[in-house]
């Protein structure tokens, strides 16, 4: 009786605190009373990210004809992640202003190249020419408190990736040295010619969002990647890759690396180039090839992948630095912005999704061309944009590239909806120029589509991780998920 007198006075006094403006009660009269610890955080943010994750959970399904054997190739390396304000001032460096460097060649290089892209949050990968410096800064990497050592370059996390299905056999070419083989998941089969005494050492120097180093602050986390790579610089392994493929009788291949072979100078990148799409010719047309881009800097190199490259994959992965850096290579639309300002627009990535299928795609049945798809990622969104008649389950893969976009971020094995949230357009437009469509993102059923032409553009927003763990690897997890739930259709389009 007495219990029951007391508990409804507590109750009264909770709905009082309550009347009186309280948004939290103190927690020993909740537990006393057995009522749940009530938080307010903004419940029209929690809510939205809540109703997104749960509608990619219900909607996200598997391809009726799933993959059963990729092959990945041709870049693979170690590591060595650690924090970039932390090692630099290791390294006696003083802060000072930012400036880029297509190629690093001294210490100093590297701090500019680095405060220029942290002041802008933005992501870039670029050639250490001088092996006995970079020796030293990497010594100096694996060494500094809190380094972390992972499996690196495109081909071998896509591969690491692919690998969490127990379904999928994988291949990986790359240079593969003693470390790394040990840190691959045992279910990636690695060929007898990939196989090398010594492993390629990748350093990324991470940043926080708001961490500062002198008058520089990062707005967003990202990082900066720097080697001195001559294997994956020579794209080394390809030869061996393609020659693999004929045993392996993959369903998918997967290729990446092109990127690495920028710093090695115009000469070699011309040459080898010409040798890496002879290779790439020789894989039956009816297995269809993924190209995952990565940072550039030099326009003829990259127009040279565009002309020569692009037209005989099948599909492309490359974020929104990527997408700009390609429109501006090949004067394409909006090539006059120096760079994107903030969240990209959606009206302008649209219009330079379509003139890539449009220059180097199979937009019409009579090309000679194979690109079909493109999957675009930036912090924000992703977008899916495919040559009808070609591809299936396109909603499902780029929710499920957003997805693990969302989780991987934070480190979780799924979305967390009280550790990201939503920060992509609910209102957006299908171009920049007229006419154009106005389109809405409906948190409930998180893909809007569109068409133009006989393009199709499927768009859903990331749950962008609040505190985010780590960010290498993220586009090749993505691509990889969106690759896992595609489906190729093998019809004639049209």
């Amino acid at each position: 009786m007495w219990r029951k007198a007391s508990a409804a006075a507590l109750l009264a006094l909770a709905v009082g605190y309550f009347y009186h403006g309280g948004s939290e009660l103190p927690e020993q009269i909740l537990q006393y009373i057995g009522l749940p610890n009530i938080q307010t955080p903004p419940e029209s943010q929690k809510s939205l990210e809540q109703v997104v994750s749960s509608a990619w959970e219900t909607l996200i399904t598997l391809p009726t004809r799933q993959w059963s054997r990729v092959a990945v190739g041709v870049n693979a390396c170690v590591d060595v992640v650690v924090s970039g304000v932390g090692l630099l001032q290791a390294l006696a460096v003083d802060p000072g202003s930012g400036l880029n460097h297509e190629v690093l060649h001294s210490k100093e290089d590297l701090k500019e190249a680095f405060i220029h892209y942290m002041e802008r949050g933005a992501a870039a990968e670029r050639f250490f020419s001088d092996s006995e410096v970079f020796q030293r800064i990497a010594r100096a990497a694996a060494e500094y408190p809190g380094a972390k050592l992972y499996v690196g370059g495109n081909a071998a996390l896509i591969a690491q990736k692919l690998a969490t299905y127990p379904e999928l056999v994988v291949l990986l070419c790359g240079p593969i040295g003693p470390k790394l083989h040990e840190m691959l998941d045992e279910q990636i089969i690695v060929p007898p010619g990939s196989i090398q005494e010594t492993d390629e050492y990748h350093l990324i120097l991470e940043y926080k969002a708001g961490e500062q180093w002198g008058s520089t602050q990062a707005p967003q986390a990202n990082r900066f990647i720097f080697s001195h790579d001559v294997s994956n610089g020579e794209m080394s392994s390809l030869e061996t890759f393609v020659e693999s493929l004929e045993e392996f009788d993959p369903e998918l291949v997967v290729l990446s690396g092109l990127h690495m072979m920028e710093g090695q100078g115009r000469e070699l990148w011309e040459e080898r180039l010409k040798e890496a799409v002879l290779a790439i010719s020789e894989i039956p047309r009816d297995i269809p090839i993924h190209l995952e881009l990565a940072s550039m800097t030099d326009k003829d190199y990259m127009n040279s992948i565009m002309q020569e490259v692009m037209p005989i994959v099948s599909s492309i992965g490359l974020n929104e630095q990527e997408l700009l850096f390609l429109s501006q290579a090949g004067e394409g639309p909006h090539a006059e912005m120096v760079a994107w300002k903030g969240i990209p627009d959606v009206g302008r990535v649209s219009d330079i999704l379509l003139w890539i299928l449009e220059q180097h795609g199979r937009i019409e049945p009579s090309s000679e061309a194979d690109l079909t798809r493109i999957h675009f990622h930036t912090l924000a969104y992703h977008i899916l944009a495919t040559v009808d008649g070609y591809w299936g389950n396109q909603a499902s893969a780029v929710m499920a590239g957003a997805r693990v976009a969302s989780s991987q971020a934070c480190g979780l094995q799924a979305v967390d909806p009280s550790k990201v949230e939503l920060k992509a357009p609910l209102e957006f437009y299908s171009s920049h120029a007229e006419p154009r469509e106005q389109l809405s993102l409906i948190p409930e059923q998180p893909v809007t589509v569109w068409r133009r032409g006989n393009v199709t553009f499927h768009l859903t927003a990331v749950l962008v991780c609040r505190q985010p763990l780590r960010t290498v690897g993220l586009g090749d997890a993505i691509s990889a998920e969106g690759l896992v739930y595609s489906e190729f259709e093998t019809q004639q389009p049209f």
